[in-house]
């Protein structure tokens, strides 16, 4: 991890971590979780948001009117939208998308659950999403929630994440080995 990154890392798990516990406090662990799903998905869908989040041309005044507006417009709970104003105050919005995957894995520990990154040649199914999920609880002991990601590059096959675990089941790491052994050998 890059320096800038793991900075950022840092940052954004300090606000999780601030989050996290006033959600515990209030009992509103549900909430959270829906405001960080909401936050996620605005974050992929809104090129406008992401804009905001990480350039430098807007100023504290008008990231901290953008936000809260944001917030209010999306209904996030007051400890999320205060959290986002807090940010924008002290320039630290460039952090919300590492602050959403930190709060994402606080609550799937808190809830005894952990999280896959799954990259697939094509999309899958929600038979195939179904029984990916079931197979990963039978080995890891606990419920999986799966992040979807679509590489066509793989050209098939799987490549699964989790912790710091890794299977790959690709076609495109089949090619990979196959082409190394061929090079040993000739």
């Amino acid at each position: 991890m890059s320096e800038p990154a793991s900075i950022s890392m840092g940052i954004a798990k300090r606000y999780a971590s601030a989050i996290f516990d006033l959600a515990i406090e209030g009992k509103s662990l549900p909430e959270l979780e829906s405001d960080v799903s909401a936050l996620a998905g605005a974050l992929a869908d809104s090129a406008d948001l992401r804009d905001l989040i990480s350039s430098p041309v807007y100023t504290r005044d008008e990231q901290g009117a953008a936000i809260t507006a944001v917030a209010q417009k999306m209904g996030l709970t007051s400890v999320m939208a205060n959290s986002l104003a807090l940010m924008a105050s002290k320039r630290r919005l460039f952090v919300v998308p590492q602050l959403m995957a930190a709060l994402r894995a606080m609550i799937a520990e808190h809830k005894g659950e952990t999280t896959a990154e799954v990259a697939s040649a094509k999309a899958l199914t929600k038979a195939q999403q179904t029984e990916l999920a079931k197979t990963l609880k039978a080995s890891i002991g606990k419920d999986v929630n799966l992040n979807l990601t679509v590489d066509e590059s793989l050209i098939g096959g799987l490549v699964v994440k989790v912790g710091s675990q890794m299977i790959d089941t690709s076609i495109k790491a089949r090619l990979n080995a196959l082409q190394n052994t061929m090079k040993e050998v000739g």
